[in-house]
C-alpha cells in the first residue's frame, strides 16, 4: 500500500466505467463551515441550482457523461446524527450531477463483512482508503491495488448496494 495524497477527482478523471464508495461513519468535518450554516438555518435550494452547483459537481457530471456509472452508500446508525441530517438535505446536488445515493441503516449491515476505514473503488480494481479522526477530521487517503481489498472492497460494497434504501426513498 502506498500512502497518497491522490485526490479523488482526480482517480475519478481517470476512471473507465466505475467508481464506488462506502461511506460508514455518521459524522466527519465538523468544522466545515457549510456543516456550520446548516446549523444556522440555512438550506440548500433546489431551484436556485446556481446557487449549489460546485466544482466537484462537475467532475461528477463529466465522469457520468463519459459512461462512468458512480455510486455512492452510506452505513448510518438511526436515529441518525445531527451530521447525517445534514448530509442527508445536501445530497441532493450529487444526485443531480448522475451519481446514485443510497442509505443502509446500520441494523441492517451487521452480518456484512466490512473493511475497517471508508473507500472508494475504481474500476473494481483500485482502493483508496480514506483515513479519518476520532471526531471525523480527514487525515489523508491510502492507495493500493491489492486485488484481496479489491475484492472485499467490491464485494462490501455490492452487498450494502443490494440492502440500502435509494436516496429518494429514505427519510432521515
Amino acid at each position: 500500500m502506498s500512502q497518497s495524497g491522490a485526490r479523488i477527482d482526480e482517480l475519478l478523471r481517470r476512471a473507465q466505467y466505475s467508481a464506488v464508495h462506502l461511506e460508514m461513519r455518521d459524522g466527519y468535518m465538523q468544522d466545515d463551515p457549510a456543516l456550520h450554516a446548516w446549523r444556522s438555518g440555512h438550506r440548500l435550494v433546489p431551484e436556485d441550482r446556481a446557487s449549489w452547483w460546485r466544482p466537484w459537481l462537475d467532475v461528477i457530471a463529466e465522469a457520468v457523461g463519459r459512461g462512468v456509472e458512480i455510486r455512492r452508500a452510506r452505513i448510518v446508525s438511526e436515529p441518525v446524527s445531527e451530521y447525517i441530517r445534514y448530509e442527508y438535505d445536501v445530497t441532493f446536488p450529487n444526485v443531480a450531477a448522475g451519481e446514485q445515493v443510497r442509505w443502509l441503516p446500520r441494523r441492517n449491515a451487521s452480518d456484512i463483512s466490512l473493511p475497517g476505514n471508508d473507500f472508494w473503488l475504481f474500476d473494481a480494481k483500485l482502493v483508496r482508503w480514506g483515513h479519518f479522526s476520532g471526531d471525523g477530521d480527514s487525515l489523508g487517503g491510502e492507495l493500493t491495488e491489492d486485488s484481496a481489498a479489491a475484492q472485499l472492497c467490491a464485494a462490501a460494497f455490492e452487498t450494502v448496494w443490494a440492502r440500502a434504501i435509494p436516496h429518494d426513498k429514505y427519510s432521515v
